[in-house]
């Protein structure tokens, strides 16, 4: 450890990202990565762009990408202004703006005990006081256990890892119960499947509603996340933004991420893909003996009663098949897996029936 380290420095506990092995012909379904591609639309912009401009500093308050997105929730959900959005380097980042803009109060924040790791890592960078709410035996999020004094609440819907969702009902219950405190729904993954609960933003002031490009959009590589939800909140991060990093998004992420957001064909195509895989892997997986949960995301969590979760990852690593274990408390006998193609799913489904059949 070094002795030029910071006191902050020495006690942190990073958060560790999933595996990018660079083994060749991997069957990759660690990461919750799209198996389909970008939008065309998107790698066009992306390449139009890509020239004499570069030399310039990007739009510092993402104006074009903040307008497409209001646009987009407008046409789904109702009236939304630009000045509800707010942009960054992927929704890590925006989350992580969130914790220190509106999460950091006397009173402990809320958060599952089973929920995206990064939480507890943020909590600990901005010394902001926390509590874990334990799922119930179903791994599910009970709303009545957030009924209590808090210093605001934030929760991933559809859940990471396990991939339940939370209906929009019991969200607004949520957000009724603690008209006090800001409650921050991640939506990484609720193109998947779940409903959005950016529906309820202009309704509750204190509703900040996260989601990303990486996933449904398939751009992981360009790191562009966002919020919407209340001006006063929108404002609040962007204070944060501008004491830290004036110019969050390059050009070439925002004239991408604006081209995806518009190109709702390509968008609609590639997660029903999504979703008719998950469909049937869950039942092959089932077929194999393995409980798997309901999932709303573009991944499955599923454990054998008879096979151990870490010897089973280790013999598909050895079929170079990639699936992502985690070792903890009620959790360490699942397998997260990632939806990818068919092609790839069959492989994943082939690999566990032989090493189903080896250790038995």
């Amino acid at each position: 450890m070094s002795r030029f380290w910071s006191t902050t420095t020495r006690t942190l506990q990073p958060y560790v990202p999933g595996e990018q092995p660079k083994l060749p012909n991997l069957v990759k379904l660690n990461t919750n990565e799209n198996p389909y591609g970008p939008s065309p639309l998107a790698l066009a912009a992306i390449h139009n762009e890509t020239g004499d401009s570069l030399r310039l500093y990007p739009d510092p308050e993402s104006t074009q990408l903040r307008q497409a997105i209001a646009a987009h929730f407008s046409t789904c959900f109702g009236n939304l202004e630009p000045q509800q959005v707010f942009v960054g380097n992927g929704s890590d980042e925006v989350l992580a703006h969130a914790f220190l803009a509106l999460l950091k109060h006397d009173q402990p924040i809320l958060f599952p005990d089973i929920s995206y790791s990064f939480y507890p890592v943020y909590c600990r960078l901005y010394d902001v006081a926390y509590q874990t709410v334990p799922l119930d035996a179903n791994f599910g999020i009970r709303v009545a256990d957030y009924v209590q004094p808090n210093g605001g609440i934030i929760f991933p819907n559809p859940n990471a890892p396990t991939g339940r969702a939370l209906p929009l009902a019991d969200i607004e219950i949520l957000l009724q119960a603690n008209p006090d405190s800001v409650v921050v729904v991640d939506e990484a993954y609720i193109d998947f499947g779940g409903e959005s609960a950016v529906t309820l933003v202009n309704r509750y002031p204190n509703l900040l509603v996260v989601q990303t490009f990486s996933k449904s959009r398939s751009l992981a590589g360009l790191r562009v996340g966002f919020a919407v939800g209340h001006p006063d909140l929108i404002d609040a991060l962007q204070r944060v933004k501008n004491s830290f990093n004036s110019y969050p998004l390059d050009r070439l992420a925002s004239v991408g991420a604006t081209a995806a957001i518009a190109d709702r064909e390509w968008f609609e195509h590639t997660r029903q893909a999504v979703i008719r895989t998950r469909t049937t892997l869950t039942h092959e997986l089932g077929a194999l003996g393995f409980e798997v949960l309901p999932s709303a995301a573009n991944f499955v969590f599923a454990r054998h009663p008879r096979h151990d979760a870490e010897k089973s990852a280790l013999a598909l690593r050895q079929r170079g098949i990639i699936v992502r274990h985690f070792k903890q408390p009620r959790i360490e006998q699942f397998l997260r897996i990632t939806i990818g193609t068919d092609e790839q799913c069959a492989a994943l489904v082939a690999a566990l029936r032989e090493i189903l059949g080896t250790l038995a």
